[in-house]
């Protein structure tokens, strides 16, 4: 985006990736139909893919729930300006979560945390007493909260939201609608609902992986992005790449490409507060 002289342009910012130093044992979520991502993702590919892009800032969020990996993805931060903000891991649900928080009271790129709501067998475990004890835990330290689950999660997770109502959340992936399938409901119908709770954002990202891979296109994607429109107003919508995840049904560049095609219609300050300004807002990058 090039500006005229004087002129201010906003910042892109990507408000979801991941980034990782590849394990089998690790990673073991990356199965054999994800064997292209079974390598390291580093800070240096994702400045190319940024660059490539035009972002300028990035959120690196959790792939593993281990504290050891949230000590590293602040340290990755720390060294590149451009990873602005890292959403971690921490055992919310353990009896000494605050005791634990207190270790990264001076990393002032911790901006949230995220557990793997999805990855519980425990459909209700977002409802748990130890988890929403945590959350409360969290109250006044700043931290938002990333909520990561499947679309048959969402009745849990409304119910949940409105314990908290002076929490800040950012639903995940639109909530992984069954995309390949093409069904809209009940997911569309819930996810006005949760929308109607004013403290919950939604990033556009993670859409890609939930469609046919190898046979998506905008107008496949189109009705759930109308409906997260509709669902948050666009100024409650932010843009994110779920890199390198993404690699499996679209390169990083093509995503973003796929979002300003949908969203060009809108007007200048919309697109801005999607694509970047409403992440510097709600993770105070």
């Amino acid at each position: 985006m090039r500006a005229r002289e004087g002129e201010q342009v906003a910042e892109r910012i990507d408000a979801h990736h991941h980034l990782w130093r590849y394990t089998p044992r690790e990673y073991e979520w990356l199965d054999e139909s994800m064997a292209a991502l079974r390598r390291d993702f580093l800070p240096k590919d994702l400045m190319k893919e940024m660059s490539a892009a035009g972002i300028d800032g990035a959120v690196a969020v959790q792939a593993r729930q281990t504290m050891e990996e949230t000590r590293w993805l602040l340290d990755q931060a720390d060294k590149c300006e451009a990873i602005r903000g890292v959403v971690g891991w921490a055992p919310i649900a353990g009896e000494d979560f605050p005791e634990v928080m207190e270790e990264f009271e001076e990393r002032t790129k911790l901006k949230g945390l995220r557990h793997v709501i999805q990855g519980e067998k425990d459909e209700n475990y977002i409802l748990r007493t130890d988890f929403v004890a945590g959350i409360e835990a969290m109250q006044g330290s700043g931290l938002v909260y990333d909520i990561l689950i499947y679309e048959r999660h969402l009745p849990q997770t409304i119910e949940f939201v409105d314990e908290f109502p002076e929490q800040v959340f950012v639903l995940d992936h639109v909530a992984k609608p069954l995309i390949e399938s093409g069904a809209m409901e009940p997911w569309a119908e819930r996810m006005r609902e949760l929308g109607r709770r004013e403290n919950v954002w939604c990033k556009v990202s993670g859409m890609v992986t939930e469609a046919e891979w190898g046979a998506w296109s905008l107008e496949t994607l189109r009705p759930y992005l109308d409906v997260a429109v509709e669902s948050f107003g666009v100024e409650r919508l932010m843009a994110g790449s779920d890199w390198p995840v993404c690699l499996v049904a679209a390169e990083y560049g093509r995503w973003f490409e796929v979002l300003r095609e949908y969203f060009a219609g809108f007007s200048e300050t919309e697109r801005d507060a999607v694509f970047g300004e409403t992440a510097i807002e709600v993770y105070g990058l």
